[in-house]
């Protein structure tokens, strides 16, 4: 089978990790915020947190922009339920933001029509999270003009993006929100097996996001609070406080070596993956599939590759039946395709909150023709052509 996406493994990232191993520290050493300032040497920004997974820096980021009851966060109904999930961690109100039909990110347009009405009904959004979607940047300056207008927070959600690159500049650089996160899972650009990270220029949301990585606990005298009955000057090194209800939300040694090292492939990452990504284009091109298009301002990591299939809409019924043979069809001569993503508003645990199928036409309709076809590192032109040939094979049947 070949898989839709997987991580590329070297000698160099297994010695980095045996090293550590053999190591005094297999947890809060050197290697953390060695892998941070690897971000931060990347992107530009000013300050990364490291974190367990994606979620987690979602989470933190949500808590450090005072994300909370009685508050709004929006995203896009075409994400992994994460990007919205962070919010209700928080015990905010979530509600979305539907698609650009040509993108599949969050549609500038559909969020000022969205904010005009939720001004009118005071309902304004205390943050949004943008999905870099197949790792193709967001229009962040669009966005950005409206936060600015509006009074919202941003949260990049760059799970999908590192290495991507809007107006010359990387993802992660901050110029456009307040707080990026990225994604360090397996089938990501760059893995630690699972991790992520939050990306931010203030020090004030970087040095309260560290603290509640670790449970809310600091050593820092000058963060320590009165105790009753209880002289800290008169404590030893031992002596901490937790001064925040925190999570253990830490990245190990182990994971951040492995960063460190992938982190030195990015740029062959990356250039790889846009290879492929316009052999795709070229060798597609003739057949009656949507290819991912990209904003000229814009340069995608190409985390996934998703085509759309050229359906009639007048017959939904029949065309998720396509839909499922060309699925089902792939997989069964080897082709592991995938679907990127299931509409977040369409889930159970959302429709119970009163979100309904037909909330978010252009999030639904992608969803009725989309499938993500194989596309990582280390894929062989061999590969592609299989990939390629199958679905031709599959599209003859079907159509």
């Amino acid at each position: 089978m070949i898989p839709y996406g997987k991580q590329d493994i070297n000698q160099q990232d297994i010695d980095a990790v045996i090293k550590v191993l053999q190591s005094d520290y297999l947890t809060q050493g050197p290697q953390v915020p060695l892998f941070e300032q690897t971000l931060i040497d990347h992107s530009g920004a000013e300050y990364a947190v490291a974190c367990n997974s994606a979620t987690s820096a979602l989470h933190l980021a949500c808590l450090v922009l005072e994300l909370g009851v009685g508050d709004w966060l929006w995203t896009t109904p075409i994400t992994f339920v994460a990007s919205a999930n962070c919010g209700l961690y928080c015990g905010a109100q979530v509600d979305f933001v539907d698609i650009d039909p040509i993108t599949y990110n969050l549609c500038p347009k559909a969020l000022k029509r969205k904010l005009i009405i939720a001004k009118a009904q005071n309902k304004l959004p205390k943050v949004v999270v943008p999905v870099h979607l197949c790792g193709q940047p967001c229009d962040m300056p669009a966005i950005h003009a409206l936060s600015l207008e509006y009074d919202f927070k941003i949260i990049e959600d760059a799970a999908h993006a590192i290495g991507g690159e809007y107006q010359g500049k990387p993802i992660g650089c901050g110029d456009y929100s307040d707080i990026t996160v990225f994604s360090f899972h397996p089938v990501k650009i760059v893995t630690t097996a699972e991790g992520g990270a939050a990306l931010t220029n203030q020090q004030a949301l970087a040095d309260k996001m560290t603290l509640l990585r670790s449970h809310g606990i600091t050593r820092d005298k000058a963060l320590m609070r009165p105790v009753t009955g209880l002289d800290i000057e008169e404590q030893g090194d031992w002596y901490y406080q937790q001064v925040e209800l925190g999570f253990n939300y830490r990245m190990t040694e182990l994971q951040a070596a492995l960063g460190v090292s992938q982190m030195q492939r990015l740029r062959q990452f990356v250039s790889e993956r846009q290879r492929l990504a316009s052999r795709y284009n070229q060798l597609l091109a003739d057949l009656p599939l949507t290819l991912p298009k990209q904003l000229e301002t814009t340069n995608s990591a190409w985390h996934l590759y998703v085509i759309g299939l050229q359906l009639d809409d007048s017959a939904f019924s029949q065309n998720r039946l396509s839909q499922n043979k060309v699925f089902r069809q792939l997989r069964e001569l080897g082709i592991g395709v995938n679907l990127h993503y299931i509409p977040v508003h369409t889930q159970p645990y959302y429709q119970a909150m009163g979100f309904a199928v037909g909330d978010y036409p252009a999030a639904e309709h992608y969803y009725q023709h989309a499938i993500s076809l194989p596309l990582f590192h280390g894929m062989t032109e061999a590969q592609q052509d299989e990939v390629v040939t199958a679905l031709r094979l599959v599209l003859i049947k079907v159509y």
